[in-house]
């Protein structure tokens, strides 16, 4: 096409749930009912963590930042998806989408690298306790929690800065409910190939590698806690790892389905929606209701308003 011909797309129209009609407010009900959970699940852990002073200690800390980074990562999603169900125009402009596309990876990048690490804190709690408050004081979790955040929006800058390179002219209509990378991509028309390979490196270096650092980190606690000579010992000591574990398998296995693919392979809208809100939704139910130190916490804290 010659330059003068293009017309260069200014916005996008999120197609996301348009062709569901009547059923679109119903949607709206339950995704907004499912939002509210989802903050307050968040803003209870991250509350209950600060006020707790049993909780204290680098595995709350960590659980803190995640949730924080859970709160503003639907924050980025949600609330647009909300107003498009009830709205005729679902526009989003260029650089909202690319603005959007940033912040919606970047927390999902670092909420990737914080579980690696969170792995990393189990292993030192179990297989060295005797070290354990030298590698995990303060000022070590301070600086991994940074690295955290910094390498997830330096990857995500990575990867925004490639989509968005390309030549986007026609097409402008994003078959998904927020600007995520394979809809968007597709819009491109100029040859994507390489930006989708290079896309896809990325995606296997901030997912696979986290994976097996914390695959390895188990198997290390795994062979630490079949060595405890007490059934109960080891009931304890796995247990503080549950909780982890449960939100590992999810986010990973969901992350990895969606994102670990050539993006030929276009999953749709509803595919997605299980990684942008059952997860968020799942990771303060399973801390909440499966680790008592949480629990106990939470109870604390109630009662001390409900005396007060």
């Amino acid at each position: 096409m010659k330059g003068e011909n293009l017309t260069m797309v200014t916005e996008f129209v999120l197609m996301g749930f348009s062709s569901l009609g009547e059923i679109q407010l119903a949607l709206f009900v339950v995704f907004l009912l499912l939002y509210i959970v989802i903050l307050t699940g968040n803003v209870t852990i991250i509350s209950v963590i600060c006020q707790d002073q049993s909780l204290h200690t680098p595995m709350y800390f960590f659980l803190g930042i995640l949730s924080t980074s859970e709160t503003f990562y639907t924050f980025v999603i949600l609330p647009k998806m909300l107003i498009n169900l009830l709205s005729v125009a679902r526009t989003i402009s260029f650089i909202c989408c690319a603005i959007q596309m940033f912040f919606f990876l970047g927390f999902a990048i670092t909420n990737c690298h914080l579980l690696g690490v969170m792995g990393y804190d189990r292993y030192s709690a179990i297989c060295h306790p005797l070290h354990y408050p030298i590698l995990m004081n303060w000022q070590v979790c301070g600086k991994l929690a940074a690295a955290c955040g910094i390498g997830g929006f330096l990857a995500s800058l990575t990867v925004v800065n490639l989509v968005f390179s390309l030549l986007f002219c026609g097409a402008n209509k994003v078959n998904h409910y927020f600007c995520d990378i394979s809809p968007v991509i597709h819009l491109a028309c100029t040859n994507t190939g390489v930006h989708e390979f290079v896309i896809f490196i990325c995606g296997v270096l901030v997912l696979v590698i986290p994976f097996l650092f914390i695959c390895v980190s188990y198997l290390c606690i795994l062979r630490t806690i079949l060595k405890i000579p007490s059934a109960e010992g080891r009931r304890k000591a796995f247990s503080t790892c549950a909780s982890h574990l449960t939100v590992v398998i999810v986010h990973y296995g969901c992350a990895s389905y969606i994102y670990l693919r050539p993006t030929a392979n276009y999953v749709s809208s509803k595919d997605r929606l299980m990684y942008t809100i059952v997860t968020p939704l799942l990771n303060p139910m399973v801390y909440s209701l499966r680790n008592k130190d949480v629990q106990v916490a939470l109870k604390k804290v109630l009662g001390r308003k409900g005396y007060n």
